[in-house]
């Protein structure tokens, strides 16, 4: 019942959450530097979304291979992209990666391992985000007024985090019983040895995690520029950290939500501006988007090659038929 019912609210508490953060500071000056992404701003989102990209899906080949899953990495690449654009574009934010382990799992024949093996990739990344932004928050500037500011949505976010999980456990723990429960843990827990820990595939994952969270840094570093922030660099990191943590949450739609909230705290407890930080975050969102759109052409260009081996199909059963019907009769 609870869970029906945060799948009817999570939209509206989200939208509501927008509204509210863009009449508390102003939607003028975001609707303005929207107008500063022009063709070059463009290019070097590719050129630094495409190199990301391919890291992020690269890891992804690593532990899928350690799990005995085949994946090349140019079904990865694109599959990856695919994700992220499912990811922009409906609430959640992690439908695209469900569907990303639940479609190469089925055609793996082993669908378990496949959703494994994605939630597996996706958690290497952000324990990298977390491990790199605790420290970069210690050592930047105003660490007591974001942490400060940060602080209490990051315990309510803990805590629904917490609430949910052993809500969850607790569901499975009764409805399995406890010795499937501990099959299913030793399973995990062996997946996880395997597939992240292992000496051939761990610093393959770290080195990669790490690329790829330079690579979603480094565009959030162009958006804070587009919308005419001018700070140095070393104090927009440690912020910037907190909004893509922020954006791990699983509540936002379409990536957005919870990424404006913080970045309007943390902006604003640094010194920067809370309109500041929400222009930032706007900018990062529509540029996010675009870096997702050959996502688009794969979902399209697969729908167009499923429907053609369909009828492929059809007509070949057809002939096929026509042709025992022909040898019946004679």
């Amino acid at each position: 019942m609870i869970r029906r019912l945060w799948g009817r609210l999570r939209v509206p508490a989200v939208l509501g959450l927008l509204v509210a953060v863009v009449y508390e500071v102003g939607s003028a000056q975001f609707l303005k530097v929207l107008g500063h992404i022009d063709v070059l701003v463009v290019v070097v989102t590719f050129a630094v979304g495409v190199p990301s990209t391919v890291c992020a899906a690269w890891r992804w080949c690593l532990v899928a291979r350690r799990l005995g899953l085949g994946l090349s990495l140019g079904a990865a690449v694109a599959d990856y992209y695919r994700s992220m654009f499912l990811n922009a574009v409906l609430p959640g934010g992690v439908f695209g990666d469900v569907y990303r382990g639940v479609r190469h799992g089925k055609e793996s024949g082993a669908l378990g391992r496949g959703v494994r093996a994605v939630v597996l990739e996706r958690c290497a990344g952000q324990v990298v985000l977390v491990t790199v932004a605790v420290p970069a928050l210690a050592a930047g500037p105003s660490v007591s007024a974001v942490v400060g500011a940060a602080g209490v949505p990051l315990v309510v976010a803990a805590a629904v985090l917490g609430v949910s999980a052993g809500a969850v456990a607790l569901g499975l723990w009764r409805g399995w019983g406890a010795a499937r429960w501990r099959r299913a843990l030793a399973v995990v827990l062996a997946e996880v040895r395997v597939g992240l820990f292992g000496r051939d595939v761990l610093p393959g994952v770290l080195v990669l995690s790490a690329l790829t969270l330079t690579g979603h840094l480094g565009l959030f570093v162009l958006a804070a520029r587009v919308a005419g922030i001018t700070a140095p660099v070393a104090t927009l990191v440690p912020l910037l950290l907190c909004a893509l943590m922020a954006m791990a949450l699983p509540v936002g739609v379409g990536g957005w939500g919870p990424r404006e909230g913080a970045c309007v705290l943390v902006f604003g407890a640094a010194g920067l501006g809370a309109q500041q930080g929400l222009a930032a975050s706007v900018v990062y969102g529509v540029l996010v988007l675009v870096s997702s759109l050959p996502g688009a052409g794969v979902l399209v260009v697969r729908f167009l090659v499923g429907r053609r081996t369909g009828s492929q199909i059809q007509c070949e059963e057809g002939v096929l038929a026509e042709c025992e019907g022909a040898d019946r009769g004679a």
